[in-house]
């Protein structure tokens, strides 16, 4: 036996223990290597008599994260490879014998006769939960950082390693299934409680209890391999089984829209599975797990949300030759909501925080949101008191600027208006220190004019988070004409260190995100001007995979800021600039109606005191000419409501405003929910096919407008049937 990934000890009382420990990585993951040598390990077990049963352990901080997707999508490749080479036939009979190995591995361990315990501490994911899953008891460390959980969904998978089975042996079906598809992260109590694991204990006595449970005889014979097993929720067609399916094939249509093919696997695994003995079932999972492989929605999220976010997390693009920063203290001026967030997230990643108002009381008012925020986690059991204390006592208030004399870097969160912020960045540079990094979190004045009050434009950024801050997971770090490497570098690390997902743009108005939005924004407000009934709208921007429907968005941004937007930008640029039918929209909610969105509870909806928002009647009356709504063409709406944000995506990167298509398509997704089973904006695109989505927006273009026109880099990319990720590619080799 020649093990590499693993070490196999047997002590005094003939229990085995199992360490997993890849060489050379900080994290355990599953390779083919890694599924070779635990079959070596249940092996090695079964063959020695005196050995009673095995414990698996991870030699790391952490378990396991599960697969390497890497691995999942060089199966891909290999099928395409192989179908050209001997066929389709014999492409897929291979890609479902490799997509399988996991699940027969653990299959094997679960029915080798001997029994396995899984000692877990640290994050325990996908895959790797199936290989606790698996064994026959299961041990988690009360760590804080423990985590259990199948999140497959959310790179558009779902769990084939026997996850779907036996989850839904373990629990009730609906509850089953609604961890399934949520993929979220479970506490080791919470998963105690759930019937996921069978024992929480402190970190250092997991392996020991696991220990003590194969010593007193702990059985090799999981449960749904007794004879006279039942499923917790009883048979599929029985009256209790069509009280959860009926309902659940309805939750399913109304959360994802049809738009997922993951999560209709998995209620077609379940629901198929737990018709079937256990193989069987295994079986059938398999099958729907090498489906759902090879679709387009898998690669696109994989792709964005698994491969690109992580390398831009890692830095992919911080300035080479720059050393690494440390940001100990950091100045936020302007205390309102903004400022107040960045100033909670920032104390919140260990850093010291001087929040700047113009006055004490105000900068207390900012330091407030941040006590609330963590006496809400308190509330939650996610904190404690003393983390409150010791958050609290890294934000210091102050109305005095020279308080930032100190700060490593300076972050101002005023209002929207590039005289106040000029007189704020000149009363920063005049405290600070000549090496200190200065950023604006504007959200749309370009960073370069804004740099010209500057006296040290070269040590000046943007970083623009998006509200709520403390939820929000993306950052905007845009870089003005004169911003040096120094200062993209140090924005960079500062991102990572509170934790968030940075994408690096240039100066343009509006940047990438807020210019997508915008168009999102508009579209809806045009849809609602030709006539379409507002609930249609809504309907299409949530069918279309958007989180919330144009209408509701204008109200979470605020009505009277829109119109704000609008204004500047018609003072700016002139009123070819703007579309007056929007503009005249906004200015009758605002102006003649008092409706500033869901801040004072009446916008495009109406937020009653606890009841759920709804659309406001009045809508209507504000439409010169109604349309039948059985005469609109539903598709359209939805295409229009995409293809919009697209167009604007594609014309950032000719404009050359985004130079990478992993930070357009990252950041499409994080930043405003763009449909997340496409990819993101740009992979929309490269999945349709550059031609197809030249012809449908060209399509559009002649139905309605000139806001559906190609930019010339999409149309010369269409004519060489090229995609965005080729071109960046090709970029990058030459």
């Amino acid at each position: 036996m020649n093990l590499t990934n693993f070490r196999l000890e047997t002590d005094a009382d003939g229990i085995a223990l199992a360490t997993w420990d890849m060489p050379g990585r900080s994290m355990n993951v599953f390779t083919d290597a890694v599924m070779d040598e635990l079959s070596q390990v249940v092996d090695a077990v079964v063959a020695d008599p005196a050995i009673k049963g095995c414990v698996i352990v991870s030699g790391k901080d952490n378990f396991s994260g599960g697969a390497d997707l890497t691995m999942l999508q060089g199966l891909g490749r290999a099928y395409e490879a192989l179908k050209a080479e001997r066929g389709e036939e014999e492409a897929m009979r291979h890609f479902f014998a490799e997509s399988r190995k996991l699940s027969l591995v653990f299959r094997k361990l679960e029915t080798c006769g001997k029994p396995f315990a899984a000692a877990v501490n640290g994050i325990c994911l996908g895959g790797a939960f199936e290989l606790a899953l698996a064994c026959h008891y299961r041990v988690l460390s009360d760590d804080p950082k423990t985590r259990v959980g199948l999140p497959e969904i959310k790179v558009g998978l779902f769990p084939g390693g026997g996850g779907t089975q036996r989850v839904a042996r373990l629990m009730q079906t609906g509850d089953a299934l609604q961890m399934l598809f949520k993929g979220e992260q479970i506490r080791p109590l919470m998963a105690r409680n759930m019937g996921l694991a069978q024992e929480v204990a402190a970190k250092d006595e997991i392996v020991a209890k696991a220990k003590a449970w194969i010593a007193a005889g702990g059985s090799a014979v999981a449960p749904w391999d007794q004879p006279k097993f039942k499923a917790p929720s009883g048979k599929v067609y029985s009256p209790a089984g069509m009280m959860i399916w009926p309902p659940a094939n309805a939750i399913y249509r109304r959360e994802t829209h049809d738009n997922y093919p993951a999560a209709k696997a998995i209620l077609a695994s379940v629901y198929e599975g737990l018709q079937l003995p256990m193989d069987q079932a295994l079986r059938v999972e398999s099958r729907y797990f090498a489906h759902i492989l090879r679709t387009k929605e898998a690669a696109a999220m994989i792709r964005t949300l698994f491969l690109s976010m992580g390398e831009l997390n890692k830095g992919a693009r911080r300035p080479k030759g720059v050393p690494a920063t440390q940001v100990g203290r950091v100045g936020v001026v302007g205390a309102g909501f903004m400022g107040a967030g960045v100033a909670y997230v920032t104390a919140q990643a260990g850093m010291e925080v001087v929040l700047v108002d113009q006055s004490v009381e105000a900068a207390e008012k900012g330091k407030a949101y941040a006590h609330k925020l963590v006496t809400d986690q308190i509330n939650k059991g996610r904190a404690k008191t003393a983390d409150r204390d010791a958050l609290l006592a890294r934000i210091r208030t102050s109305a005095d600027y020279a308080d930032l004399a100190a700060c490593d870097l300076v972050i101002e969160a005023v209002f929207e208006d590039p005289a106040v912020k000029a007189e704020v960045i000149a009363k920063v540079e005049t405290v600070i220190r000549p090496e200190t990094i200065f950023a604006s979190n504007t959200s749309t004045l370009p960073i370069t004019g804004l740099a010209k009050t500057s006296a040290r434009p070269e040590q000046f950024v943007g970083i623009h988070f998006f509200s709520p801050v403390e939820k929000m997971m993306l950052v905007e770090i845009i870089r003005g004409d004169q911003t040096g490497d120094a200062a993209l570098a140090t924005a960079l690390d500062y991102v990572r260190a509170i934790k968030k997902t940075p994408i690096v743009v240039n100066d343009a108005r509006g940047f990438f995100a807020n210019r997508c939005v915008g168009a999102y924004l508009l579209e809806g407000h045009k849809m609602l001007n030709e006539g379409i009934p507002a609930a249609m709208i809504e309907n299409a921007g949530r069918q279309a995979g958007m989180p919330v429907g144009p209408l509701s968005l204008t109200d979470e941004v605020a009505v009277d800021l829109a119109l704000k937007i609008v204004k500047a930008t018609e003072a700016q640029l002139g009123a070819d600039g703007i579309d007056p039918a929007q503009k005249a929209l906004l200015t009758t909610l605002v102006e003649g109606e008092g409706r500033l969105g869901r801040k004072n509870r009446k916008g495009f909806y109406d937020y009653p005191e606890g009841a759920p928002k709804r659309l406001w009647p009045g809508l209507a009356a504000l439409q010169a000419t109604r349309i039948d709504p059985d005469a609109v063409d539903f598709s359209e709406l939805k295409q229009r409501l995409l293809v919009v944000q697209a167009l604007e995506a594609a014309r950032t990167v000719g404009e050359g405003v985004v130079t990478d298509p992993r930070e357009a398509d990252v950041g499409s997704i994080l930043g405003f929910g763009f449909a997340p089973f496409t990819g993101g904006a740009l992979s929309y695109i490269d999945f349709m096919g550059a031609q197809a989505f030249v012809t449908l927006a060209q399509g559009l273009e002649a139905k309605h407008g000139p806001r559906f026109a190609v930019p010339q880099n999409l149309l010369d990319m269409a004519a060489r049937g090229g995609t965005f990720y080729g071109d960046a590619a090709a970029k990058k080799a030459a």
